[in-house]
């Protein structure tokens, strides 16, 4: 098949290329700004200090391999049901359970750092923030309990946040629209391959193998 049956077959199914992207980009934006809710994500940033037994800070690069070690164990325990029951309890979150505020939580190092940020996401913006902040002052004192040192300090305590981080209603609809154009042109291929109807002195030549010897041309009778 030539480029030009191809330019051919999608200008016959323009209307479907063109009615299949619009109808898929209106509704994605119609659930973008009135179904789906709008989510906050608050973020705490904690530094992890490696302290020797006489309490001095140490920088050797023995004791940078163990804090950044210490990160991984430590992003563990933030979400530990020992710190999330703690923080449900002291922040009255009755309705919710360990297990459902961990998923709302994400604990990640900063660049093979000793930094660790905690983000929180809610539909609540200061529900996320508090929950972020009581996270890092739990986990902050129960490391004492659990590590038998202090070596937590909190770098940023979370802010209120403003804006959503979803949805984005403008990725959706560009999403949405690529999606469907991509699926029309591929419907309309579908349509032509299953279409056997003989059409044009073309379609006799190529599918019966037999010479055109004329054309009727359409007329109207008045």
């Amino acid at each position: 098949m030539e480029i030009k049956e191809y330019i051919n077959i999608l200008i016959k199914r323009v209307w479907l290329i063109i009615i299949l992207p619009l109808i898929a980009a209106l509704i994605s934006a119609y659930v973008s700004f009135y179904v789906m809710e709008p989510v906050y994500e608050a973020n705490t940033t904690l530094y992890i200090i490696n302290k020797t037994s006489s309490g001095d800070i140490s920088l050797a690069y023995n004791d940078l391999l163990v804090g950044q070690q210490l990160v991984k164990d430590y992003k563990e325990i933030v979400i530990s049901r020992r710190i999330t029951g703690e923080v449900i309890e002291e922040l009255g979150l009755n309705d919710l359970t360990p297990s459902k505020l961990a998923k709302k939580i994400s604990v990640s190092a900063k660049n093979d750092t000793r930094l660790i940020e905690i983000k929180v996401q809610d539909k609540n913006p200061q529900l996320a923030a508090d929950i972020a902040n009581k996270l890092a002052e739990v986990f902050k004192r129960e490391v004492v309990d659990l590590m038998k040192v202090e070596n937590v300090s909190v770098v940023d305590e979370a802010q209120l946040p403003e804006e959503p981080i979803k949805p984005k209603p403008l990725m959706n609809i560009a999403v949405a629209f690529l999606v469907a154009l991509m699926a029309a042109v591929g419907i309309a291929f579908v349509i032509e391959y299953f279409d056997d109807t003989i059409k044009t002195s073309e379609d006799v030549e190529k599918y019966l193998g037999t010479t055109v010897l004329g054309i009727i041309p359409e007329f109207s009778v008045k």
